[in-house]
């Protein structure tokens, strides 16, 4: 059936409208239903935005939110077989009266009273309810003062309730396994677990936390959290300033672009908000007052990487998820969230340069440095921005998704868009064929792209490929205005396929490196065999799958090897590109020595690297054997 074709009514068989037909929902069974309301996603725990990191997430925030109040410094977090979690805090313990109703009964909780919980991420009575909902095993202790109760839980139908005595200390122990049915061949990734958990103790010096034996712990917040993340050197000492209800930490570096990570009551906001937003703000109109020249905004940003927490009192976020903030007042006095932030830079960031003449004078030439690359090239990039208006991006090089054709800039981010690149008509116009249309677009490239390395932001609006990808990405003002939350290289799995790939990554690592940092570019996986019988057919990513589909196949099975995206039809391609296609993320990490490693990949040492080549060359077995 095509897919505006009419479906036919038949009058004489219409369904009943009844009494029957209206349901009541338990709150577990809510939950259940609808766990996209609760948890954003479920997924299978390859990425870090998954529903299960979202769960683990919800019951260590309770945990650290006892932290806050002062009740126990330590908290215990064992991960088995990287399947089932227990979390053991030594607060004060849930009040084992209400025990059951704390963790099964939605809008159920002590963070309505904000005299024990006065600046808590979790305050709409949802986050452990919806870990019991949405796991097939639940337990939860109360231990507090000599006696213990212990519940047990099965997709949120209570099994077991006893009370006893006990010789542990106060607090409490949450025991989950996240459902199978729902979270489908789920498992949970140790480094997401651990960048979490590094982002809890950064912003609560003194906290430790025991993962799997392993202590990690922070005494210098927000300065730990940049030195362990900055994949490039400061062009001077961390500032680090720290109020009552806010704490920032900043330095220029020689990257392009800025960096960014906000954090509200704990909460790591990954896509902003009004706190981040005010950050941007007023650091640049501080700096540019302080220096009382006329200087861009941009030009005082560019290369900035800072951190921002804030603690508000009901922060109201943009989804369950919280990883944006859109409260515009908090405490005191009802000040807006811009002000309050406002007011602590322009006092506390003046008051350190006046102090500190040697930074503020590393901060001034690192921006005449970014004012003069701006205007040698503002002409080039002006005709550049007129280029890329009147190019044809619908047609030639952009098929956009649905979500965006009606406005080009976007409304934001979607969290299910995505964008291929990838080359070649053959590539492109399989992936369009076999896209959905709502939320996959295909950008094309002609050709391999330009290597990048060494050269200055003047050549992304001069070469025509990077001036197009930039205005289809919407990024040329940072990646807040990115209009696809996963921008996939789609390349052939060959030596060109590998090479587009690594020039590719090589332009957003030079220009563009925080769309990296923050998980947005992904490496599309295609198989390279096709082994089938007249009754199955297996798609293999490798050789031993290849390998393992002909032993299940045999005997004599027929064996095709795709050598490039374009000889893999539409009505196969879709299968690999739909909700359960492979994707493997490009991630940066400071330990990733990226400098070194573009300087011999992607510089002029030809020699070295082609020497590299023949003392590493594995000659591959024949295929067909």
């Amino acid at each position: 059936m095509e897919e505006n074709e009419l479906i036919p009514v038949d009058n004489n068989n219409t369904v009943e409208y009844t009494d029957d037909n209206i349901r009541h929902l338990s709150d577990m069974e809510h939950v259940r239903t609808r766990p996209g309301m609760y948890i954003g996603r479920l997924g299978d725990g390859a990425h870090a935005e998954d529903g299960i990191y979202v769960l683990l997430k919800e019951v260590i925030d309770n945990s650290i939110d006892e932290f806050k109040m002062q009740a126990g410094k330590k908290i215990e977090i064992t991960v088995e077989e990287n399947l089932r979690v227990s979390v053991r805090d030594y607060g004060r313990g849930i009040p084992q009266g209400k025990l059951i109703e704390a963790v099964s009964m939605l809008n159920t909780g002590g963070k309505y009273d904000s005299k024990a919980f006065k600046k808590s991420v979790g305050l709409n009575g949802v986050g452990v309810k919806a870990v019991n909902a949405l796991s097939s095993r639940f337990e939860v202790r109360s231990y507090r003062d000599g006696k213990v109760r212990i519940a047990t839980f099965s997709k949120g139908n209570l099994l077991t309730d006893m009370t006893q005595d006990t010789e542990e200390d106060n607090g409490t122990y949450i025991f989950f396994e996240p459902d199978a049915t729902l979270f489908v061949n789920y498992c949970f990734k140790p480094e997401f677990i651990e960048t979490m958990l590094r982002n809890y103790t950064y912003l609560n010096t003194g906290l430790a936390i025991i993962y799997n034996g392993h202590r990690i712990l922070s005494r210098n917040g927000l300065v730990d959290l940049l030195n362990d993340n900055m994949t490039a050197t400061g062009l001077y000492p961390i500032i680090h300033l720290k109020g009552e209800d806010i704490e920032i930490a900043f330095t220029h570096t020689g990257q392009y672009g800025e960096e960014y990570y906000s954090f509200v009551n704990g909460q790591h906001t990954t896509q902003g908000g009004t706190h981040q937003s005010a950050f941007k703000e007023h650091i640049a109109r501080t700096i540019k007052e302080f220096f009382n020249k006329n200087m861009d905004y941009t030009d005082i940003r560019n290369g900035l990487v800072a951190a921002i927490a804030v603690n508000v009192e009901e922060p109201i976020f943009e989804s369950q998820t919280k990883t944006k903030l859109g409260s515009t007042n908090m405490a005191p006095g009802g000040m807006t969230v811009n002000k309050y932030v406002g007011d602590f830079i322009k006092l506390e960031v003046d008051n350190f340069l006046h102090k500190n003449a040697d930074v503020a004078e590393v901060i001034q030439q690192k921006i005449q440095e970014s004012e003069k690359e701006r205007k040698a090239i503002a002409g080039v990039t002006k005709l550049a921005r007129e280029r890329a208006k009147k190019a044809n991006l619908h047609n030639r090089k952009l098929r956009d998704c649905r979500i965006h054709l009606n406005d080009p800039k976007g409304k934001g981010m979607e969290e299910d868009s995505c964008i291929f690149i990838t080359e070649g008509d053959s590539a492109s116009g399989s992936i369009t064929k076999s896209r959905d249309v709502n939320t996959q677009a295909v950008f094309s490239l002609r050709g391999k792209p330009l290597n990048s390395f060494g050269l200055t932001k003047k050549v992304v609006y001069e070469n025509e490929e990077f001036n197009l990808l930039q205005a289809a990405l919407n990024i040329e003002d940072g990646i807040e205005g990115l209009r696809y939350n996963k921008v996939i290289v789609a390349t052939d799995a060959d030596v060109d396929g590998m090479h587009i790939r690594l020039l590719l990554i090589t332009f957003f690592l030079q220009f563009f490196p925080d769309l990296i940092k923050k998980g947005h570019v992904y490496i599309l996986q295609t198989p390279l065999f096709r082994v089938r019988n007249k009754k199955k057919t297996i798609y293999c990513y490798s050789d031993e799958e290849r390998v393992n589909a002909i032993n299940e196949l045999s005997p004599n099975p027929e064996i095709t090897r795709f050598k490039g995206l374009g000889e893999i039809s539409p009505d196969e391609f879709k299968h690999f590109i739909g909700k359960d296609m492979r994707l493997e993320q490009v991630t940066l990490r400071k330990t990733d020595a990226v400098k070194e490693l573009l300087e011999f990949y992607m510089g002029k040492n030809t020699m070295e690297r082609q020497n590299f080549i023949i003392d590493n060359l594995v000659i591959e077995e024949d295929l067909a054997s």
